[in-house]
């Protein structure tokens, strides 16, 4: 089918890519055709019983606000083009925003605030933005990190009562004056900047435009069934606002955004219940907890059609509970793909659990299914320096592990303001006449999804360099084996580490495992991490580190993998709580493989000024209990120095647990081993975790 015949089937509810319609027009089209259907329904405090209490919003009444909004930050000078940091916490008030600040053709930029405050500040400053959009608290950070938010000229401070001058987000909306009409924004013209999480290097600047989001909208809408009469419950804003394009009614989760995996599955099953969910998005460990939940209660949700995952690789564990617990028609679909593309590839789970989970046990890596409408994917072989030009010899046979590369309508062409990154991260190629999608005459390692629409643009073609390590087999689908930079370089080969990590995944004592490398690259020595879902006494865990051994020697993947260590809770990424952070795991390895360090190195001489310290406290309160309050000259000089040793050894101490507690996670410590270490050695501790 071509491109062409494409477009004029298609049925859906979102406008071609290729129009200058851009997302504001999206959500007053809806506006128009349906006032009083549901946009958002949130959560909002509590019934008397305890139950969450939900209000609702609907098209008309966000519209409406949408325009109040829009109408007020132009005035206060957000117009075309104004980089604005905006910083709302997820709910109705969010999508207003940010639909306010498209129909004035704004740009907002948004930071995932787990990430971290260095890190936030950091893309806020490679930003430079002219508006400042959050809460008080959020103005706090900006007057106390002047030189990070110099550009700022316009401060809007959510709520009644503003921070640091500017103006409130209340006062905008009740401006007088004509509201005039919005400029006409669409097509190329930028529509956001949102960073990645940083979790596998620096955090980037993507630059998404309103014909890439509508291409995004356009292919989910393709691949997963999406209608405007769903009903979705969103755990990710970005999605909820595609929900909104569409025309569908979004039910925000009761959840904290940066702690998915530790949301309530009873409250979710309640929101799911309650508002006849049809379709949601979550990442794969709020759907294990979920799984487990609904398993345990047997609640089979009829109404749920279709869960869509993505975001880390899903464990076919994690799709087999769902299938077994969900209703025999409802789907549950697996996606990959990245920040500067949403998505790439698509499966569904009866595909997963009769074909390709077998394989993956077997150490073919994760299969993520078949590119979805308008994205082709080529791979190539894996290089860390800059790839200048592409050209269609250089596609990697079927088979052939190599990095992903993806080309198509839902593509971020560029980062911003980082041509550095552009150049490690993008490339580009002249474009062919075939635009069809058609399969015939492609390249071995080069696959496509029919085009619903076309590329975006004129000029070259840009291939996104995602970083990712895969192939392609003899169907099309693409198999994920790992990230570029987190395979293991032995002296011998490359071990890629989802390949490897396949093999023990399968054990059912393990809840998941990480290859790391220890060492320089082209000599490292591959180390296994070991996840279990209970806790295991030494025996026990000897007996499967064994277990695990035969079965690496049985798969050639994995051939090599003698060394196993156990650690309590992997670190995860910011996002989805369930990317797994095998930089932070390769240095836990590497300490917990090399010898103790000595007393008399500099680590062991800084523990033991602490230890002095508390010395000194046992050794002053032992005196006075014993000696009574003797005649010494130097009494009260002592006397404050004691007080003083308390105040350090046991305030600072304990002020410093919440700040070991991340720390010490990744390192493989609990919390109460957290908090005694932290409070006898101090920051000479967790610091140099």
């Amino acid at each position: 089918m071509t491109a062409a015949a494409t477009a004029h089937t298609y049925a859906g509810t979102v406008p071609d890519p290729g129009t200058a319609a851009g997302l504001a027009d999206c959500l007053e089209r809806n506006a128009r055709a349906f006032p009083l259907k549901a946009a958002v329904i949130h959560p909002d405090g509590h019934e008397p019983d305890g139950s969450p209490r939900y209000r609702t919003l609907s098209y008309g009444q966000l519209q409406e606000t949408v325009e109040e909004l829009a109408h007020g930050l132009a005035r206060a000078g957000i117009t075309r083009g104004t980089r604005t940091v905006l910083m709302a916490p997820p709910g109705p008030e969010l999508f207003a925003l940010v639909f306010a600040l498209f129909r004035t053709g704004a740009v907002p930029v948004v930071v995932d605030p787990g990430m971290g405050l260095r890190r936030m500040l950091h893309c806020y400053r490679a930003v430079g933005a002219e508006a400042f959009i959050g809460p008080p608290l959020a103005h706090l950070v900006r007057i106390l990190g002047r030189r990070t938010f110099a550009a700022v000229r316009i401060p809007v401070t959510l709520g009644s009562r503003r921070l640091g001058g500017g103006h409130t987000l209340a006062r905008l909306r009740s401006l007088p004056g004509r509201r005039t009409a919005p400029p006409a924004v669409g097509g190329d013209d930028l529509l956001m900047i949102g960073f990645t999480t940083g979790s596998t290097g620096p955090a980037k600047g993507v630059e998404y435009t309103h014909r890439m989001a509508l291409s995004i909208a356009r292919q989910i809408e393709a691949a997963h069934g999406r209608t405007r009469d769903d009903t979705s419950l969103v755990t990710l804003p970005f999605y909820g606002m595609l929900d909104l394009v569409y025309g569908s009614t979004v039910v925000l989760a009761p959840l904290a955004p940066a702690k998915v995996a530790q949301a309530d599955p009873a409250l979710l099953v309640d929101a799911l219940e309650r508002f006849a969910v049809t379709t949601m998005f979550a990442s794969p460990a709020l759907l294990r907890n979920l799984a487990d939940h609904l398993t345990a209660q047997h609640r089979p949700l009829p109404d749920l059609r279709c869960v869509v995952s993505g975001g880390a690789p899903v464990p076919d564990s994690v799709v087999s509970s769902l299938r077994a617990v969900l209703d025999e028609k409802a789907q549950v679909h697996v996606t990959y793909g990245a920040t500067e593309v949403l998505p790439i590839t698509s499966i569904e789970s009866a595909e997963i659990l009769t074909e390709t989970s077998a394989l993956s046990a077997r150490g073919a890596g994760t299969c993520v299914g078949r590119p979805v409408p308008g994205t082709r994917v080529r791979i190539v072989p894996a290089t860390d320096g800059p790839l200048a030009a592409i050209g269609p010899g250089l596609a990697l046979p079927i088979g052939q592990v190599g990095e992903i590369l993806v080309a198509g309508e839902s593509v971020s062409r560029r980062y911003h303001a980082a041509p550095h990154s552009d150049a490690l991260h993008k490339v580009y190629e002249a474009q062919s006449g075939d635009q069809s999608g058609d399969q015939s005459g492609h390249e071995p390692g080069d696959q496509s999804g029919h085009q619903s629409g076309h590329e975006p643009g004129d000029g070259p073609r840009v291939w996104h360099r995602t970083g990712d390590l895969g192939y392609l087999d003899d169907s099309g689908r693409l198999w994920f084996c790992g990230r570029a930079t987190q395979r293991v370089r032995t002296a011998h080969r490359d071990l890629h580490t989802v390949r490897c990590e396949g093999v023990f995944n399968a054990h059912p004592m393990v809840r998941r495992s990480a290859l790391v490398g220890t060492g320089p690259a082209g000599a490292q020595r591959p180390v296994v991490c070991v996840e279990t879902d209970t806790p295991l006494d030494a025996a026990t865990w000897q007996d499967l580190a064994a277990e695990l051994r035969t079965l690496a020697a049985a798969h050639a993947p994995a051939a090599e993998l003698e060394e196993f260590l156990r650690h309590p809770a992997f670190p995860v990424d910011i996002r989805h709580n369930a990317k797994i952070g095998r930089e932070e795991l390769a240095r836990w390895a590497e300490r917990r493989l090399a010898p103790p360090a000595p007393l008399w190195s500099r680590a062991g001489a800084q523990r033991l000024v602490p230890l002095a310290g508390w010395a000194y406290l046992l050794g002053g309160a032992v005196w006075t209990a014993t000696a009574g309050a003797p005649d010494v000259p130097l009494l009260p000089l002592l006397r404050r120095l004691w007080w003083a040793d308390a105040f350090l050894s046991i305030g600072v101490h304990a002020a410093q647990i919440p700040l070991a507690l991340p720390r010490a996670r990744a390192a493989g410590h609990g919390p109460a081993a957290t908090a005694a270490l932290t409070m006898l050695y101090g920051a000479t501790w967790w610091r140099n975790l």
